[in-house]
C-alpha cells in the first residue's frame, strides 16, 4: 500500500509514512491514538516485511484502549549503551563472531545494522572527594583500573561498523543523549528517497526512558535484547496499555522537578503501571520545562512503566534551540511532526486505558527512602519516618532494630584534629549525582544559589560527611562556573569528582577511614542523601543502610544539617555566632533561579561543550589498537573473557533439557531487585568473586567493581545473588549470597551450591515474590542466573525488563496464579520441582508444576507461563536469542566457501 507523502523542508523534498493514510486504509481514527502509539504505528508501517506484517499494524491502528490485543514488533532506529552494560554486550558480539566462524560463516555478518553509541560513564569512582584535586585523581585512577576494558572498546570502535564511543570524562549517557545525540526526527535514504521518521531507541540502561522527555520513544532493555536490536532483530512485546497522566495547575514556589518525580513515582507505583506506557498531557504539562519533563521520563523505571512519554510541542523546539541544535533541524522537527500528527494538540485528548490526574499545585518538597525510590516522605516527616523505620519489621520501610538504636553513638577520631561524635541517622555521604537531576539547570542552579546563601551565612558541612559533585555533562560545570556559583558549592565540599554515575550506581568510593571505623565499631546505622534515582539496599555504599533520594538543593541542605533526623522545616540547619539559620533563610526563589538560567544557560555553551564529543579525551585518544575481524582474547585478563554461551552451539535446534527434580537455589521475598541478583558495586575480599581474583594475584586495591568486570563471566557468575543485603529464606535470618545446600545440609555461598548442583547434573529453580527483578536493566542478572544452572524462576510477578532478559537467556519465567503464593501453597523451598512444559508451548499458557516434599508427598498447582509473545517461544527453543541470531545468519547465507 502507498502510504507515502511528500514534504518540502529547508528547500529539500522528503518522503514520509503518512499516518493519516495508514489510518484511512484501516478505517480508523488517528486522533484516538496516544502519541506514543502513533510513533509505534509509524515504525511498524515503515518496517513492513515478511516478518513484520499488516497484522501488527491492525493491533496498533485499531488500538483498543481498554484492552489492547496482539503484540508489537519494535525495531529501534538506534541503540545506546553505557559501559557497564555495553562492555558485556560487545563481548557477546565478539564471541558471536568467533561462533559463526566456527560454524563456517563470515565474521563480518556480525555487525551493527543500526547506529550504536556507547558512552563510558559508569566507571569513574569517588576515590577522592572534597578537594580541588578530586576530579584529576579519580579520572587517573579510572584509566588505571579500566585499561583492559578501554582497550577492548577501542578495538570494537575500530572493528565494528556503525559503532562509536563517547570517551570517559564527558558525561552520563542519558544527559548526553538528550542534549546532543538525538535529532528527534531522523532522515536517511530508503530506496533512493530521502525519508523522514521519528528517532526511536533502546538502551542498555533502564533510564534510557529519559529521552521520552524530548518526545523520542525509547526505553531500557537488557544487553541481550540490545544485541538483538543491533543485529536487526525486532523485539516483540504485548501491545501496551497507555496510562494518561493529566497535569493541572502549576507547581508552587519552593518545589522542584525532583519533588514532582517522587510524587509521580509514588502515585504510579500504586496504579501498577508495570509493562505499560505512560503519556503526559494537560494544561500543567504545557507549563513544565523540558528539563522537568526529562526528570519525569527518567524516573519511569522507578514507577515501573516501560516509558513516560512527553509529546513534542513548542517547549521541545525551544529546548532544541537552547541546547544548540541548528535552525534547520528545528524547522525539520516542527514541519514533520505537525504534518504527521505527532505534534501535541491540546484541543484533542486521545483515548487512554486510564487517566490519572495530578494537581501540580499540591506538589510538596519530599525525599524518598530509606530503601526504595517509590517510598516518598514529605520533608517535615523525614526525621520521624526514619525513627519509625528503625524499629519497623525488616522490609522496604524497616530495619527491625530495637529502640536502643536511637541512643547509639560512636567517636570519629581524626588524626591531629578534634574528634567528632557520630550518631544513629547521621549523614556520612551527600552526593549531587545522576542524570535524573544534573540535566536540569533549575535544580542545579538552585543548589548553587542555596550553597552561596549558606556560605554567606557562615554555615559549614561536618567533616564526617563525604560530599561530591558528579554532573551528567560538562555543560553543568560550564554554567555553574560562569554564574560564579561553583566556588560556593566547593566551599561546602561539593567539588567536582568526575562526569559519571558515581554514587547512584554504587561507585561512591570509600568513606574516610576514621568514619568507616566509627560506623563499624558500633555497627551504627547511618544515612546518605543523593540526587539520584536509585537507593536500593546495598547499592549506594556497603556501610550505609539508610539512603534517601532528594533534589540537589536538599542534598546540600542535609549535608549541612548532618543528620536525617531533623525536621528541616522547623529545626535550624545550624547555629552561627548564636544565630539559628533555617532552610527557609537560604532557599532561593524561583525568580532568582530563572534569572540565572536566562543569563548562563544558552546554545553557545552547549555547542562548546559538545564540539568534540568523541575526541576530546587525550588519554582515550592515546589508547592504541588494531582493527580485526575477531578479537584476540587474553587468557590472563580478569576484565575480558570469552563467554561460554556458544561453546556447544550447533546449527540445529538443541534438544530441550529436562525440567525434573529441580532444586531450589534461593527462596526470595518481594521487591528483589537486579541489584540483589547482580550487584554492581564493590567486590568483597572474602566473597567468591574476591577469592577468585586473589587466585589471579589481583590485589584488593585493584578489585574495582562488579559493574566494571561484567566482561568476565568467571567473576560475574560468582557475584550472582551475591548482594550483601540479599535475604534468602532458605537460611532464615541471614543476609548475603548464601544458601542451604540440601544434599549435605550445609550453608554455603549460592555460587558454590550452584556449582555442586551442576557437578551432580542437577538443575535449579528460584522461588520469588512480587516485582521480581525490579530496578536496573541488568543483563547479568539473567546471564548469571542461567550460568548458575537455573532453568526456571517462579515468582508472583516480574518486572518487565528482567522477565524479557530471562527469556532471552533461555530461562523460563513462571508466575503463580492470582491469589497463590509460596506461602499459600505451603512451599518452604526444600521441595523438588517437576514442570510439565509441552514441546510446543503457547503464549501465557497455564502450566502445571508439581512439588515433591521431603516426606515424599506431592502438591500440584497451576502457574502462568510468562512467554508473552511468540518470539519468546522461539528464543526458548534456541536456548536464547543470541544462538537464534547466529543460526539465522547462517541460514541466510552469511557463510564462507568452506561451509
Amino acid at each position: 500500500m502507498n502510504w507515502h507523502t511528500n514534504l518540502i523542508v529547508n528547500d529539500q523534498r522528503y518522503t514520509f509514512i503518512d499516518l493519516a493514510k495508514v489510518a484511512a486504509d484501516f478505517n480508523a481514527e488517528l486522533k484516538r491514538l496516544p502519541y506514543s502509539i502513533r510513533v509505534l504505528l509509524e515504525s511498524v508501517a515503515r518496517h513492513q516485511d515478511e516478518e513484520i506484517t499488516a497484522v501488527y499494524l491492525d493491533y496498533l491502528v485499531n488500538w483498543n484502549a481498554e484492552q489492547p490485543t496482539g503484540v508489537v514488533p519494535f525495531k529501534p532506529e538506534r541503540v545506546v549503551l553505557q559501559d557497564f552494560t555495553g562492555v558485556p554486550a560487545v563481548v557477546d558480539l565478539a564471541a558471536m563472531r568467533d561462533a559463526i566462524v566456527a560454524l563456517g560463516g563470515n565474521a563480518d555478518t556480525i555487525n551493527p545494522e543500526i547506529p550504536v553509541t556507547l558512552v563510558v560513564d559508569h566507571s569513574v569512582q569517588v576515590d577522592c572527594a572534597g578537594t580541588p584535586e578530586a576530579v584529576a585523581f579519580n579520572t587517573a585512577r579510572e584509566f588505571e583500573r579500566n585499561q583492559e576494558r578501554y582497550q577492548f572498546l577501542k578495538w570494537a570502535q575500530d572493528s565494528f561498523d556503525n559503532f562509536e564511543v563517547v570517551p570517559p570524562e564527558t558525561g552520563i549517557i542519558h544527559q548526553v543523549n538528550i542534549e546532543s545525540l538525538s535529532d528527534v526526527i531522523l532522515e536517511k535514504k530508503i530506496a533512493g528517497e530521502p525519508f523522514l521518521f521519528p528517532d526511536t531507541l533502546q538502551g542498555t540502561d533502564s533510564h534510557t526512558t529519559m529521552i521520552n522527555g524530548l518526545g523520542v520513544l525509547g526505553w531500557g532493555v537488557g544487553g541481550i535484547e540490545a544485541e538483538a536490536a543491533i543485529l536487526g532483530e525486532p523485539s516483540f512485546f504485548p501491545t501496551p496499555e497507555v496510562i494518561g497522566v493529566c497535569f493541572v495547575n502549576e507547581m508552587p514556589a519552593g518545589t522542584t522537578a525532583t519533588d514532582l518525580a517522587l510524587t509521580v513515582t509514588e502515585v504510579l507505583r500504586k496504579e501498577q503501571v508495570v509493562g505499560k506506557f505512560v503519556e503526559y498531557f494537560g494544561t500543567g504539562y504545557q507549563r513544565l520545562s523540558l528539563a522537568d519533563r526529562a526528570t519525569l521520563a527518567n524516573m519511569a523505571p522507578e514507577y515501573g512503566a516501560t516509558c513516560g512519554f512527553c509529546p513534542i510541542d513548542e517547549e521541545t523546539l525551544n529546548y532544541l534551540a537552547t541546547t544548540g541544535r541548528t535552525p534547520e533541524l528545528i524547522h525539520k522537527v516542527a514541519a514533520y511532526t505537525k504534518a504527521n500528527h505527532l505534534f501535541y494538540d491540546a484541543t484533542e485528548i486521545p483515548d487512554y486505558t486510564k487517566t490519572v490526574t495530578i494537581d501540580l499545585a499540591k506538589i510538596q518538597p519530599a525525599l524518598a527512602g530509606p530503601k526504595r525510590p517509590q517510598d516518598r516522605i514529605l520533608l517535615p516527616e523525614v526525621g520521624t519516618d526514619f525513627d519509625r523505620s528503625l524499629t519497623a519489621d525488616i522490609g522496604p520501610k524497616g530495619f527491625g532494630l530495637s529502640e536502643k538504636e536511637w541512643q547509639k553513638s560512636s567517636q570519629v577520631n581524626w588524626p591531629n584534629e578534634p574528634s567528632e561524635t557520630l550518631q544513629t541517622g547521621d549523614i556520612v555521604l551527600a552526593a549531587i549525582t545522576s542524570c535524573t537531576n544534573t540535566s536540569n539547570p533549575f535544580v542545579m542552579l538552585s543548589a548553587g544559589l542555596l550553597a552561596k546563601k549558606a556560605v554567606e551565612k557562615g554555615l559549614t558541612v561536618p567533616k564526617s560527611v563525604k560530599t561530591s559533585l558528579a554532573p551528567g555533562s560538562q555543560i553543568v560545570t560550564t554554567y555553574l562556573t560562569a554564574s560564579g556559583l561553583l566556588p560556593y558549592l566547593e566551599q561546602l565540599g561539593f567539588y567536582l569528582v568526575g562526569y559519571g554515575c558515581t554514587t547512584c550506581i554504587g561507585n561512591s568510593g570509600p568513606l574516610e577511614a576514621p568514619v568507616a571505623e566509627a560506623i563499624e565499631n558500633e555497627n551504627l546505622l547511618v544515612a546518605s542523601v543523593l540526587s539520584g534515582n536509585r537507593n536500593f539496599e546495598g547499592r549506594i555504599h556497603p556501610q550505609i543502610k539508610a539512603n534517601y533520594l532528594a533534589s540537589p538543593p536538599l542534598v546540600v541542605a542535609y549535608a549541612i544539617a548532618g543528620t536525617i533526623r531533623k525536621d528541616l522545616t522547623k529545626e535550624p540547619l545550624g547555629v552561627v555566632a548564636g544565630q539559628e539559620i533555617y532552610l527557609a533563610d537560604i532557599w532561593p526563589s524561583n525568580e532568582e533561579v530563572n534569572e540565572y538560567i536566562q543569563a548562563f544557560v544558552g546554545p553557545e555553551a552547549f555547542r562548546a561543550a559538545y564540539a568534540h564529543l568523541f575526541d576530546a579525551n587525550e588519554r582515550w585518544n592515546r589508547i592504541d589498537t588494531t582493527a580485526s575481524d575477531c578479537y584476540a582474547w587474553e587468557d590472563t585478563s580478569t576484565y575480558i573473557a570469552h563467554p561460554p554461551y556458544f561453546d556447544s552451539l550447533t546449527k540445529e535446534l538443541p534438544i530441550q533439557t529436562s525440567l525434573s527434580d529441580l532444586k531450589v537455589l534461593a527462596k526470595l521475598g518481594d521487591s528483589v531487585t537486579t541489584d540483589h541478583i547482580s550487584p554492581a558495586g564493590s567486590i568483597g575480599l572474602d566473597s567468591p568473586a574476591g577469592r577468585f581474583l586473589q587466585t589471579k594475584a589481583v590485589p584488593y586495591r585493584e578489585f574495582n567493581s562488579f559493574g566494571s568486570r561484567r566482561g568476565n563471566h568467571h567473576i560475574m557468575m560468582r557475584g550472582t545473588f551475591g548482594n550483601i543485603r540479599l535475604q534468602n529464606q532458605l537460611v532464615p535470618g541471614s543476609t548475603g549470597g548464601i544458601t542451604h545446600y540440601f544434599p549435605t545440609g550445609e550453608t554455603m555461598s549460592i555460587y558454590d551450591a550452584a556449582m555442586n548442583y551442576q557437578k551432580n547434573e542437577q538443575s535449579c529453580i528460584i522461588l520469588a515474590g512480587k516485582d521480581y527483578g525490579m530496578g536496573s536493566s541488568r543483563d547479568w542478572a539473567a546471564k548469571g542466573t542461567q550460568l548458575l544452572g537455573v532453568k526456571v524462576v517462579l515468582a508472583e510477578s516480574f518486572e518487565r525488563i528482567h522477565r524479557s532478559n530471562l527469556v532471552m537467556m533461555g530461562v523460563i519465567p513462571l508466575e503463580y496464579l492470582a491469589g497463590q503464593t509460596a506461602a499459600s501453597l505451603g512451599l518452604d523451598g526444600s521441595e523438588s520441582f517437576f514442570i510439565q512444559l509441552p514441546e510446543e508451548p503457547q503464549v501465557n499458557q497455564q502450566i502445571d508444576v508439581t512439588a515433591k516434599r521431603t516426606d515424599e508427598t506431592m502438591i500440584t498447582f497451576p502457574t502462568r507461563l510468562r512467554f508473552d509473545a511468540p518470539a519468546d517461544i522461539r528464543y526458548w527453543k534456541h536456548q536464547g536469542i543470541l544462538p537464534m541470531v547466529i543460526r539465522k545468519k547462517i541460514e541466510a547465507g552469511g557463510t564462507s566457501n568452506a561451509f
